[in-house]
């Protein structure tokens, strides 16, 4: 039979417990700090990575929002200059085309050489129409030479076609014109235009992409040339 435990055995168990729940409240609280700094860890971890794949998806937009800008601002610039030179050559077509029409100005002053122009564009006329009479229309400055030219004309037409016309001048056009004349035939139903600026004037849209090729080269927008 156990006999009861004397005051020193009892402190002495006392503080065995007290020594034991102390260490096993280390024990629990060492465990608590170690999960907790684990679950932090995990948790700051997680929230670099978050910040660290926003930061990176931001500077891939800002990226690609400049990348467009700059392509933009490329295409205007380059558009810009495209125009430009479009442009400059357009004022150069158009210089060389009135520097054509001073020249035919000159021409219609040169009587010598005018009426010999008014003779060929007359018989032309004449050998297309084929008609019995034909009605000439000229600047009023030149109805004597086209009278004289007229008068020639019609014989070259008759050796050539072996028939005759009669060619009525009318001085109707205005002076402002380079010059030239209009043949109207078919009792008034046919004009054919043989002044000098529709002249050029065709000369300008037949000639264009050739007179284009030679004074800038080859267009590098076109892949096929006729």
């Amino acid at each position: 039979m156990s006999r009861p435990m004397n005051d020193d055995e009892v402190a002495s168990e006392m503080s065995k417990m007290v020594s034991f729940i102390r260490q096993e409240a280390h024990e629990k609280a060492r465990e608590i700090r170690v999960k907790a700094d684990e679950e932090f860890a995990i948790e700051k971890a997680k929230i670099v990575r978050q910040e660290s794949n926003a930061i990176d998806a931001t500077y891939e937009k800002k990226k690609k929002q400049a990348e467009v800008s700059q392509k933009i601002a490329q295409s205007t610039l380059t558009n810009k200059s495209r125009l430009k030179l479009l442009q400059a050559r357009e004022q150069h077509l158009q210089d060389l085309f009135s520097d054509a029409r001073t020249r035919l100005l000159q021409l219609s002053a040169d009587e010598d050489r005018y009426i010999q122009l008014l003779e060929g564009i007359i018989l032309e006329g004449l050998l297309r129409l084929l008609e019995p009479k034909v009605t000439i229309l000229s600047r009023p400055k030149d109805q004597d030479l086209v009278q004289k030219a007229a008068e020639s004309a019609s014989k070259q037409y008759t050796d050539i076609s072996g028939r005759t016309t009669e060619c009525e001048v009318e001085p109707s056009l205005g002076d402002a014109g380079a010059g030239g004349i209009k043949i109207i035939g078919g009792s008034n139903r046919i004009t054919l235009d043989n002044t000098l600026d529709e002249r050029l004037k065709l000369l300008e849209d037949r000639m264009l992409p050739e007179i284009r090729h030679d004074l800038f080269g080859p267009n590098e927008n076109r892949k096929f040339y006729t």
